[in-house]
Formats: structure tokens, C-alpha cells, sequence
């Protein structure tokens, strides 16, 4: 058998100081997260991104910078992530538009409510990214080709 981790991509997004985030039903209860989500089959990551963001928070998001590429292994589910996070900027906002099952709100919060919600978060990754984010880590997105 062929182990293969899960690809992610996640929208590491702040504006007037705070940072986007969902909360979300789990498994475990309501978590916070990234807009994030798969990588579909033969989808760009920069796409997913884009659609994952619109999917979750409602907002437009354009991915401007590759923040970091993560690989972590869940340590109760046996489940390895590989998760690329991109920064970038918000283009709009549908207010009507249907939030993903299981999604209960996006949520602003500054640098000090992550840190203190870190107990709810669905991975160590969120922190790491928005640090990463916040340490100037930007990589062109022309590191990643996606061949169709």
C-alpha cells in the first residue's frame, strides 16, 4: 500500500489588524481554522484556495504569495497533512451567499484572540502560519506549476 498525505491550502488573510478565520463544528466540538480546505482533483492550489476561502468565509480572496508549504501528522487520526498557505488580499464579500456545512461563522480576531483560542484550534498550523505571515515569509507564486 502507497502512503500518501492529504493536500491542504489555507487563506492566511489580515486586514485592520486581524486575522480571517472560521469556526467550525468538528469532531471534537467548535474549532477555528483557516479558510482552508482539499486540494481537488486536477485543481490548481492557487485555485482551491480561491474556492475554498469563497466556500467558508463568503469572501473573494486572491491569493498574492505563497507563506509556506506545512507537513504535519495529526496525532490521534494517523493523518498527515501537506498544507500550502497563501497570503493575499480580499476582492469582495457576498453576503448572501451559503456558508459550507459545518461552518458556523467567519470570524476576525487579532493576534492576541488566536493565540488565546489555540485551544480550539483545529491544528498547530494556524498559529504557525499567520507568525510566518507576520515574519514576512512571501514566496512569488510563480514557485508553484500546475500542469493541467
Amino acid at each position: 500500500m502507497v502512503w500518501k498525505p492529504n493536500v491542504t491550502v489555507a487563506a492566511v488573510v489580515q486586514r485592520d489588524g486581524k486575522f480571517l478565520l472560521v469556526e467550525e463544528e468538528t469532531d471534537a466540538g467548535l474549532q477555528f481554522n483557516q479558510p482552508a480546505g482539499h486540494l481537488e482533483c486536477g485543481e490548481s492550489l492557487a485555485d482551491a484556495v480561491v474556492r475554498e476561502a469563497l466556500e467558508e468565509t463568503a469572501y473573494d480572496f486572491r491569493p498574492t504569495h505563497l507563506v509556506g508549504i506545512y507537513n504535519w501528522r495529526h496525532p490521534e487520526k494517523d493523518i498527515t497533512y501537506l498544507r500550502f498557505a497563501f497570503g493575499g488580499e480580499l476582492r469582495g464579500f457576498d453576503p448572501e451567499r451559503k456558508l459550507d456545512e459545518g461552518i458556523v461563522a467567519a470570524r476576525w480576531l487579532t493576534l492576541d484572540e488566536v493565540r488565546a483560542t489555540a485551544a480550539r484550534h483545529r491544528s498547530p498550523l494556524i498559529l504557525q502560519c499567520i507568525e510566518d505571515e507576520l515574519a514576512g515569509k512571501r514566496y512569488p507564486l510563480e514557485l508553484i506549476t500546475h500542469y493541467a
